[in-house]
């Protein structure tokens, strides 16, 4: 079965794009040409290839794949860096639903 990779590539206007191939030397060219006009990366070269992970089943790739374009710029990027404390931080609820937000708040009352 043939690999699939996730990757992360860095924008010229510091966005990150996210997507997923079999065939990465083939994607990355056909990013760097800019060849498909409606692709998000056509309008914000050159792009660097910041981040890349294989697998070996296509459901976990894609799951993956979707995974990382819903986090935010900051969490990808931390990724890439593969700074795991600030990977953490980014990671942790914020929101007053949150565990600590609770337990913070009760220990006032």
């Amino acid at each position: 079965m043939k690999q699939l990779h996730v990757y992360m590539l860095h924008c010229n206007d510091n966005s990150i794009d996210v997507g997923v191939t079999n065939n990465i030397d083939r994607r990355l060219s056909e990013h760097q040409s800019g060849c498909n006009k409606t692709s998000y990366t056509s309008t914000r070269l050159p792009v660097k290839l910041i981040y890349i992970q294989s697998f070996d089943n296509y459901l976990e790739a894609i799951s993956y794949e979707k995974k990382l374009k819903r986090w935010s710029h900051d969490k990808k990027l931390a990724l890439a860096l593969n700074d795991i404390e600030l990977l953490k931080q980014l990671a942790k609820c914020k929101n007053e639903t949150s565990h600590e937000f609770y337990i913070s708040n009760s220990e006032n009352l």
